[in-house]
């Protein structure tokens, strides 16, 4: 999953949202000098991640993407499925999205002194351009499949995943639902069971 349903998926506990966002900027077993809570959050990200690459509905939208994108499509439907979070945030939280995500930049740069390096470079362009609300419309989706295409030197061609999810975007959506209550349902029990130990 991408970065919004990360944090959606840390239940609202600052120090678990803080290593759930930022896992991705951490390498194999450096995060031991983190708080104990934010560890938690590194470890449930990963757990999202693992359960997410293996599941068959995920699959399925990967693989109406694999010709044109190959080994891409994954992250590419991980960018999809945060579009219809952000899209319909409201079946998902009482608290509007923008609230939601101003509360989320807040944390972060109360936090800013303990986020990975990779983490704090990117985080004045994830502001500035407002990246999760913007999740929510097509052209904010687009810029994003465009910046990550500029990161691959334009191997990746994801910034075309834009016209696939078009064309398929209700089987995308629908996907999306059906897989996504089942990561709830997954998450809130690893985070119970990080958060007990």
């Amino acid at each position: 999953m991408n970065f919004l349903a990360h944090i959606y998926l840390s239940f609202g506990d600052k120090e678990i949202t803080l290593g759930n966002f930022f896992a991705d900027h951490i390498r194999g077993n450096k995060f031991k000098h983190f708080p104990d809570k934010i560890q938690k959050g590194i470890l449930l990200h990963r757990e999202i991640d693992t359960f997410t690459d293996s599941h068959p509905i995920a699959k399925q939208s990967s693989k109406r993407l694999h010709k044109n994108y190959s080994h891409y499509s994954r992250v590419i439907v991980d960018i999809f499925y945060d579009h219809f979070l952000a899209k319909n945030w409201e079946d998902y939280s009482e608290t509007p999205l923008e609230e939601f995500v101003d509360g989320f930049y807040d944390l972060l740069e109360e936090n800013y002194d303990i986020l990975p390096r990779g983490t704090q470079r990117m985080l004045p362009y994830m502001i500035a351009d407002n990246w999760l609300v913007n999740y929510a419309n097509l052209e904010g989706i687009s810029r994003v499949l465009n910046g990550m295409n500029r990161r691959t030197q334009n191997k990746s061609k994801m910034n075309y995943a834009i016209l696939d999810l078009e064309e398929h975007y209700e089987a995308f959506e629908k996907e999306f639902k059906e897989f996504f209550e089942e990561l709830i349902t997954f998450s809130r029990q690893k985070f119970d069971s990080l958060c007990e130990n």
